[in-house]
């Protein structure tokens, strides 16, 4: 998760999603340097977000939609763990809950 914590990263896997792009392609988008964007995608690779493919020159960057499944049922999860946890609290500071 903490490689979508970057706007830029979160960027990256959108323009990904229906189709590959080049790391060229993709930095020209972006007001940083090459090497910056790929350092962005190495995050993402590394996360499993995201998988880069040789082509000559080239390296084509292209989203992994399940993985985006498996962040997403993370932080459901995590979502629900908080709700239950600040019921609990309410509970505790109504007085309904033992100490």
């Amino acid at each position: 998760m903490r490689a979508l914590a970057d706007p830029t990263r979160r960027d990256i896997v959108a323009r990904t999603m229906r189709e590959e792009r080049s790391v060229g392609d993709l930095a020209a988008a972006y007001p940083m340097s090459f090497a910056a964007v790929q350092r962005h995608v190495a995050v993402l690779e590394e996360a499993g977000l995201v998988v880069k493919r040789p082509a000559h020159r080239h390296r084509f960057v292209r989203a992994r939609p399940d993985a985006l499944d498996e962040v997403q049922q993370a932080l459901s999860d995590l979502r629900d763990q908080w709700h239950e946890r600040v019921e609990r609290m309410h509970d505790v500071l109504d007085g309904g809950g033992e100490r």
